[in-house]
């Protein structure tokens, strides 16, 4: 082949440092649009951005030249910045360090999109961490939960 193609679908969780509920309704749009704008500068589709206060769902495309790790650095990165100036109370935000990235199977986008929507009715019933666990268990990632948390 001449020509280097691809379409991986990539569903990211990540939250605030300490789950710290900084997210609030206010800016939460407005940081969902500049996640997208970050996005569409490595050359990724951001097809659906939410979360709650304290930790984002970000369903997009991972580009062919950049790695997972990169990706996540300049999404944090960038959008850490844009938060802190975004008032006093927001001057000492930050992303926990880690994240849980999962493939999505593009049969399955429709029902990826219709979960990341619905993420404040989500946890009326389920809290962040037992999300998390869920997705590492339902992807059979071994993890030690004493160090998933700090």
């Amino acid at each position: 082949m001449s020509q280097s193609l691809a379409k991986v679908y990539i569903h990211i969780i990540f939250s605030t440092k300490n789950r710290i509920p900084y997210i609030k309704n206010d800016i939460k749009n407005e940081l969902g649009a500049y996640i997208a704008g970050i996005l569409r500068n490595i050359k990724s589709d951001a097809i659906k951005i939410n979360g709650t206060e304290d930790h984002l769902h970000i369903l997009c495309t991972l580009p062919r030249t950049i790695s997972i790790a990169k990706l996540l650095e300049e999404v944090k990165k960038s959008s850490s910045k844009w938060i802190k100036t975004k008032g006093i109370k927001l001057s000492q935000f930050s992303w926990q360090d880690g994240y849980g990235i999962f493939s999505v199977c593009s049969s399955r986008l429709q029902e990826t999109i219709e979960y990341i929507s619905n993420q404040e009715g989500k946890h009326k019933i389920l809290s962040f961490k037992d999300e998390l666990k869920k997705f590492l268990d339902s992807y059979d990632i071994d993890y030690n939960e004493k160090y998933l948390w700090d």
